[in-house]
């Protein structure tokens, strides 16, 4: 048999979608980790996904693209799928190029009523002003890529943002962990210090923090503005890279408050449904996975 995480969606993923809501009394989904860009961006994306082969670390690793088509089809997907409110999450990799991702974004929450205003930055000296004037402009959750921008959370240049955010209450999604490569600047120990300076700070961590799940799930306790979120943690594909411990699973679930689902959609390896279907296995309970699939969502960025 294919292993899930390598197979295509199933034709009738919608309506088993629909069938996981029902079973846990859920109106629809919250996903507050998905990625809609300016065509040109995406396409480089995908290109780097498509060339992994392996990881550093783990060996073999394949990484097909499960939803790979044009903007409308993509979003005709997600509303089929029960998804009621999303995020267009952008992140840039050198200066100069987050402003105008911004700008796209501004235009997408526009046009897409049921996408949450997503905005970015990155450590230069315009970025206190963009990031004002994205807050200005509605956006409600903003995306930082610690890996894939190669810059520190603590750069200087960033200090001013934190605060805007810290003052306005907005939510960042940051990837910040090691996984699934390890980054010049990531890891635990940043974020903490962060969170040091600005003990207000909404944080989204992404990916549950992955492979460091224990020391952000420390974060969690000990601040009231963190936040986890689900996105490609326990699905066959992540378990075999970087596994949840078990041990932790008490943890998660005394802190159901403050996990949020995420599932990188559209660009995973595996179907959207084997997300839910992994959050699921985890026993956690119809409660739970209400919270983390929509209550939480809601509070963070709204239901359309």
């Amino acid at each position: 048999m294919t292993p899930l995480s390598t197979q295509r969606p199933p034709a009738d993923e919608a309506a088993r979608v629909q069938e996981f809501c029902t079973r846990h009394g859920l109106p629809g989904l919250v996903d507050v980790h998905t990625h809609f860009m300016p065509e040109r961006v995406l396409t480089k994306v995908w290109a780097f996904f498509d060339q992994l082969t392996e990881h550093p670390e783990h060996g073999s690793l394949r990484w097909p693209i499960s939803y790979r088509h044009d903007e409308g089809q993509r979003l005709e997907i997600l509303r089929s799928l029960g998804v009621r409110r999303f995020t267009s999450l952008l992140y840039p990799h050198r200066p100069e190029m987050a402003e105008w991702l911004n700008d796209w974004a501004t235009d997408f929450a526009r046009r897409t009523p049921d996408c949450a205003h997503s905005a970015t930055f990155y450590p230069e000296e315009s970025a206190a002003g963009y990031v004002a004037k994205a807050l200005a402009d509605g956006a409600v959750i903003f995306k930082a890529h610690v890996q894939v921008g190669g810059y520190d959370p603590l750069d200087p240049l960033l200090e001013k943002v934190w605060g805007q955010l810290a003052d306005a209450g907005t939510p960042t999604v940051i990837h910040c962990g090691n996984g699934p490569n390890r980054g010049r600047h990531t890891g635990p120990e940043p974020i903490a210090e962060l969170l040091r300076r600005h003990p207000r700070l909404p944080l989204v961590i992404a990916h549950a923090g992955m492979p460091e799940y224990a020391d952000f799930l420390a974060l969690v306790e000990k601040h009231e503005n963190v936040w986890l979120d689900t996105t490609m943690v326990f699905t066959d594909f992540t378990e075999r890279l970087m596994p949840f411990p078990t041990e932790l699973l008490p943890r998660l679930a005394d802190h159901g408050d403050r996990v949020v689902l995420g599932t990188d959609f559209p660009n995973i390896p595996y179907p959207y449904l084997h997300q839910l279907e992994a959050l699921e296995r985890l026993e956690l309970g119809s409660g739970w996975l209400r919270q983390v699939c929509w209550d939480n969502g809601v509070r963070l960025i709204g239901a359309h």
